[in-house]
């Protein structure tokens, strides 16, 4: 996902879980770094761009903001169905063998 593009308005933060919104944060912050460094070195092509990525970092700030106030709801934990555990001849094996405490014992 490119920042500072129509991908990252408002709406589409809402969708995002808060350690995605924090990763997206730090992506934008190292973007951020990397433009003021081309600025201060006369290699920046975009100006545009700047402040267009402040924005970005602004409306994160914003969205994670009114989740921690109650304002925006989270938006709801999704549940990945459990795959069927596939046995191995390891696992069989373990569950074959006698325990060593068996072995002592008889």
């Amino acid at each position: 996902m490119a920042i500072g593009t129509k991908e990252l308005a408002s709406v589409e933060l809402d969708t995002f879980e808060d350690e995605r919104l924090v990763d997206e944060l730090k992506k934008a912050k190292e973007e951020l770094f990397n433009l003021r460094f081309q600025s201060a070195t006369g290699q920046l092509e975009s100006h545009g761009r700047l402040r267009a990525v402040k924005r970005d970092i602004a409306r994160i700030y914003t969205v994670l903001r009114e989740r921690e106030l109650g304002i925006r709801a989270t938006p709801a934990p999704v549940e990945v169905p459990a795959k069927a555990e596939k046995k191995t001849k390891a696992k069989k094996d373990a569950v074959e063998a006698p325990s060593a405490e068996e072995t002592k014992e008889a």
